[in-house]
């Protein structure tokens, strides 16, 4: 993402909230934001330019929770709780803020984008679990691969709105519930002691 566009794309961003797709344009964007067509076009280009990036300012606001603490130093529970309680913090950055359907108005763009974000959460959450193992924190008839998915399904599971309406449950909420039960499942007794006393020490 060219950092020049950022504070451009954070603003578009905040008013995509239930744009439809004959929305989506830059004619009406320009007019929501009281912004210059001009500056947008020379910005985008056009709508799939906008759409990139946006996608890749989610994507990069996801990796750098991951970067800016490394996961594979010390204890992999700790480390696993410290990286999910950012991003339940830093939820509404890489939540996908465009709401119809971009795999049937920008479907490459939108799988290319997809298939990034979960490769790249996978491979973090399959080495931890892989840490965990070794260190007798997660139980050993584990599946690394098989758990690093389970663990990005439950956190797509809890953008759909037809499940957890956000109107009925705060995200903080889902996300605390999900991730006890999740590291509950695959911790052993010792692992899920050491659980247990850290978030008595942290709120999560």
């Amino acid at each position: 993402m060219n950092s020049s566009v950022t504070p451009l794309v954070e603003d578009i961003r905040k008013h995509l909230s239930g744009y439809q797709p004959e929305e989506f344009n830059l004619i009406s964007l320009a007019r929501d934001l009281n912004q210059p067509l001009e500056k947008l076009i020379e910005s985008f280009g056009n709508e799939a330019g906008l759409v990139e990036e946006i996608l890749d300012y989610e994507q990069k606001s996801l990796e750098s929770i991951f970067v800016n603490m490394d996961m594979g130093n010390g204890n992999a529970i700790d480390g696993l709780l410290l990286v999910s309680k950012k991003i339940s913090q830093k939820f509404s950055d890489i939540l996908p803020a465009i709401s119809f359907d971009l795999r049937k108005y920008y479907p490459e763009i939108r799988q290319s984008f997809v298939d990034k974000r979960i490769n790249f959460v996978n491979d973090k959450i399959r080495k931890n679990i892989e840490q965990g193992i070794h260190q007798g924190l997660y139980r050993e008839d584990l599946s690394p691969e098989l758990v690093s998915r389970i663990y990005i399904s439950r956190l797509i599971d809890l953008h759909n709105p037809d499940f957890f309406p956000n109107d009925e449950i705060s995200f903080s909420t889902l996300f605390d519930v999900m991730f006890d039960t999740f590291i509950r499942g695959i911790s052993t007794t010792e692992g899920i002691r050491f659980y247990e006393k850290k978030v008595k020490c942290m709120k999560f």
